[in-house]
């Protein structure tokens, strides 16, 4: 499973690097939602949340579901200008006049995009105007809970309405806590950009994407980009551009903007905590499979205290040795054991290392 970018035709100078404060916001409103995703900001949201105006807070509950299952396309609304070349805003005012800009069927759209099942990346009939997909849309914000088919029906009935609210809300939250926020993170973002920018120039695409994340690679004689991530997805850059948009809050989330008709953007974390170069989702699914045997497992017991022969295993677990080489093998070949040579005999061990990382790993593999 992968997400693929078709950027057949797009030109150097078409690739740009952008921090965008409206993204930054929508991940710190996710943050503030979701603490268990991000681990590493919890001393940041406990303190935010400690001063937060009540009111603020209970507006904050109000649309969760546009930033708490990752965020919304609409903090990326530079993405859908019809051009498909739009950059971020310098500042957040600037980007929320860009929000403006989008139409009501756009908005519609994005805002109901997680909670209500639109086939994002294919080009559905508009919420706004199919009454198919508006009952839809409706029943299933109704599963969801009555506070989400209110929020719904205000939403298709009066789009202005509900889009005024949610740009008085993001004013209001950057005068709460964004700015304060947004004045520390802008200068590492800048400095990321600069960095992913030069290699760009020097280097290529090949490079700057490496650089952004080890999960994202390009085939340069297929002329598109796959992001390893836990579902499917295909976009193509078209007669747009192609945008990489730094997050200082974001990980461990790698998104992909694959929206039908929108320009193609990567909100890639920096400064992140994850692995140098963190483990592909198939081998991750191969190291799961391969510790889930209740056989492994009883073996791993042992190896994990001191390295054991073939012949050893093959004995305490009372089993034949052709048996324990077929297990041995799997674990091996998910690169979960070590193999060393002592005269005659070969000793294989449990790479504790590679084993107490899995649990990160997961999270980092379903969360990206």
């Amino acid at each position: 499973m992968s997400v693929h970018i078709d950027i057949a035709g797009l030109r150097p100078e078409e690739v740009a690097v952008v921090p965008s404060p409206l993204a930054e916001l929508g991940m710190a409103l996710h943050a503030l939602s979701e603490p268990a995703h991000h681990p590493g900001l919890q001393g940041w949201v406990t303190g935010v949340t400690a001063r937060l105006d009540p009111h603020l807070a209970d507006r904050m509950c109000e649309a969760d579901f546009l930033w708490r299952t990752t965020f919304s396309d609409l903090f990326l609304p530079w993405a859908g200008l019809p051009d498909r070349r739009a950059l971020p805003g310098a500042t957040l005012a600037e980007e929320l006049d860009q929000l403006d800009k989008l139409s009501d069927e756009q908005f519609v759209d994005a805002a109901m995009e997680f909670s209500c099942g639109t086939c994002y990346g294919e080009n559905e009939p508009a919420t706004l105007s199919d009454p198919e997909t508006r009952r839809r849309a409706l029943e299933l914000a109704a599963a969801r809970g009555p506070r989400q088919l209110r929020f719904g029906e205000r939403l298709l009935a009066d789009p202005p309405r509900i889009r005024a609210w949610l740009r008085q809300f993001l004013r209001d939250c950057d005068e709460a806590f964004f700015a304060e926020a947004w004045s520390r993170l802008r200068h590492q973002l800048a400095a990321d950009a600069r960095h992913k920018t030069d290699l760009l120039r020097r280097k290529g695409l090949a490079e700057a994407l490496a650089a952004v994340s080890p999960a994202i690679t390009l085939d340069e004689e297929a002329a598109r980009i796959t992001v390893d991530k836990l579902g499917d997805g295909r976009t193509a850059t078209g007669d747009g551009g192609l945008l990489l948009v730094p997050t200082s809050l974001g990980w461990p989330h790698l998104m992909v903007l694959h929206r039908y008709g929108w320009q193609p953007v990567l909100h890639y974390p920096v400064g992140s905590p994850e692995l140098a170069a963190p483990q592909t989702l198939e081998q991750l699914a191969l190291r799961m499979t391969a510790l889930s045997h209740p056989v492994r497992m009883r073996m791993c017991r042992h190896l994990a205290r001191s390295a054991h022969t073939t012949s050893e295993l093959a004995q305490v677990l009372g089993m034949t040795a052709p048996e324990i080489s077929r297990h041995l093998a799997v674990l091996k070949k998910a690169g979960l054991i070590t193999t060393r040579r002592r005269g005659r005999y070969v000793l294989h061990q449990l790479d504790v290392t590679v084993v107490a990382r899995l649990g990160s790993e997961f999270l980092e593999g379903i969360l990206r």
